[in-house]
């Protein structure tokens, strides 16, 4: 039997109401609600990354192509579809969908309202599927075969300028010469709560009747979106087709099209690690006094097992095994405790946030278990290599005066 961990664990089952035990409870608790907070702040975070990014990739995707210009307009110059990326994809490993899209501007009016808005013009190919977690009332547009389709999508914003609702008809005035104006029917209704960005201004519905009204062919857009395989390969990919497309035509990740939010997300980011460093160092802190007032309280134990001929080494892995006991006790309550509020919140949405500065009505909870595994790893080393610190003072204990220490 290793000596060591049997003394170890001897202390360990100290009275109930002793000094040690209350000693012990402190230790334990500070672990715990260390890596519980760390446990949720880290999936917090991961839950805020995922949500704003899904919301702006399912609405813009991860990649635009369009012609390469220097005007600052939201209506591009048109491209021709019949390229390699559009009709091939699979071509391409990176590339998971290519869909093509065009822009126009114009100005809505109602009985009652007039408001400027961007009408987006989206094909059949449009990837539903990631839009869907956007729409929160109605359905998408429905096309047909013969004439582009007289349905579009607005945000629940416009909606409630213009007091709209499912079936109501709208007059869209586009900006033109000379001016067209057009009668559609709302048929859905979406929020992804980027109002600076998407819910302020755009509407959503057929490209061919951009391509009508600009006098384009079938075959002609103004850009292509491109969704990627996996996001950790969009500089990959974007730098192969800047490569494969032809020279007039410029590939931008969507993360530079609106890097405010995501420099946002990375402040947050950084703020959380921040924060984790804090944690650990205060937790360190304590397992160091709680570590040295056991070795003060055991001053008499380490004379005598001093006096019997035990090497300083022995003493310090008495006091080494009853700080990583003490650490495991923690990490399971610390994880039962963060997981627990983690399920929570995710599965009862208690925490509400305002969408206007958050981007989002609650907060996300983004499940990642290898962070959780890191977070505990992390915690374990860092503290197993700090409670080593206190036990060197033990080489400093006189065994005679130790055992006559009160």
């Amino acid at each position: 039997m290793n000596l060591s961990y049997f003394i170890a664990s001897r202390i360990a089952e100290g009275k109930e109401k002793s000094f040690s035990s209350t000693i012990h409870k402190i230790a334990v608790a500070s672990i715990g609600i260390g890596l519980a907070v760390m446990i949720v702040s880290f999936l917090i975070l991961k839950g805020f990354q995922n949500t704003v990014r899904d919301k702006i990739y399912g609405f813009s995707s991860h990649l635009h192509v369009t012609k390469y210009t220097l005007e600052n307009s939201f209506e591009e110059s048109p491209i021709s579809l019949n390229n390699v990326l559009f009709n091939h994809p699979d071509s391409f490993p990176f590339v998971d969908h290519v869909q093509e899209f065009s822009h126009k501007a114009g100005l809505v009016k109602t009985s009652e309202e007039v408001l400027g808005v961007v009408f987006k013009g989206v094909s059949a190919r449009y990837d539903t599927v990631r839009f869907d977690s956007n729409l929160i009332e109605g359905r998408f547009i429905k096309f047909n075969d013969t004439d582009y389709s007289k349905e579009v999508l607005i945000s629940k914003v416009i909606a409630n300028k213009l007091k709209l609702g499912i079936n109501d008809e709208i007059v869209i005035h586009f900006f033109q010469n000379p001016p067209r104006v057009r009668k559609l029917k709302v048929v859905g209704i979406y929020e992804t709560n980027l109002t600076e960005y998407f819910d302020n201004k755009f509407l959503i519905g057929d490209i061919r009747l951009i391509q009508r009204l600009n006098n384009w062919p079938d075959s002609t857009a103004g850009g292509m979106e491109v969704f990627v395989k996996d996001v950790n390969q969009i500089d990959e990919a974007e730098q192969a087709l800047n490569e494969a497309v032809p020279i007039d035509l410029y590939v931008e990740k969507v993360s530079d099209k609106y890097i405010q939010i995501f420099d946002w997300l990375f402040l947050i980011s950084r703020q959380v690690n921040i924060f984790l460093g804090i944690i650990l160092f205060v937790v360190c802190v304590n397992m160091i006094s709680i570590i040295l007032i056991l070795i003060m309280e055991r001053t008499q134990m380490i004379g005598m097992l001093k006096a019997f001929g035990s090497p300083n080494a022995l003493v310090r892995k008495i006091f080494s095994y009853n700080g990583i006991v003490l650490m495991l006790k923690g990490l399971v309550i610390g994880n039962v405790l963060g997981l627990g509020l983690c399920a929570i919140q995710y599965y009862f949405k208690i925490i509400h946030l305002n969408p206007a500065d958050y981007y989002m009505s609650y907060v996300p909870i983004g499940w990642n278990w290898m962070i959780v595994l890191g977070l505990n790893v992390l915690t374990f080393i860092t503290v197993s290599l700090i409670i080593t610190i206190p036990t060197f003072f033990i080489v400093r204990i006189n065994p005679i005066k130790s055992i006559k220490f009160d």
